[in-house]
């Protein structure tokens, strides 16, 4: 069996804003999946599924004035080869407590196992706390790291519930 360990995350997110609505500046760090599971598909050499749930931390980004804290992503992967195209949901819990829920969809390259380019577009479907209602959109580029992490530089925009 292949044991893909991708972290793609793709989605996570970050925000300087305007009063109902504000654009998505944000990095994170994700690290290697703390949960991952793979089955080769068999109809072809180097196809798997796999599911993978990660921890990211916020190294850059706020919303509404309060910085992201720490996400965490579950992500499914349909890989072939050193191509995969995957899916998932990023939960974005900000410093309050508050949090962001994000669908993501997006292509990946690895080698041998671990992530080495992702991109994706992502999308807010709804919030907690003050951000309860909030909607958005954008994209996320991310690159692997040596320690197996993955680093993501996110942008797009938002707005909030009125």
């Amino acid at each position: 069996m292949r044991k893909l360990l991708l972290v793609s995350c793709s989605l996570c997110l970050s925000a300087t804003v305007a009063m109902a609505q504000g654009k998505v500046d944000s990095q994170w760090t994700c690290s290697k999946p703390s949960a991952a599971h793979s089955l080769d598909v068999g109809d072809q050499s180097g196809h798997a599924y796999a599911i993978a749930q990660f921890n990211c931390t916020a190294t850059k980004g706020e919303i509404e004035g309060v910085k992201e804290k720490e996400g965490m992503g579950t992500e499914f992967d349909d890989a072939k080869g050193n191509t995969v195209r995957l899916h998932g949901v990023f939960i974005d819990s900000l410093a309050n407590g508050d949090k962001i829920f994000v669908s993501y969809q997006g292509t990946a390259t690895t080698e041998k196992g671990q992530a080495q380019s992702v991109s994706n577009t992502w999308s807010i479907s709804d919030g907690t706390g003050k951000l309860k209602g909030v909607k958005g959109k954008g994209s996320c580029k991310g690159e692997g790291n040596a320690d197996g992490s993955t680093t993501f530089e996110c942008a797009g925009d938002y707005t909030l519930a009125k």
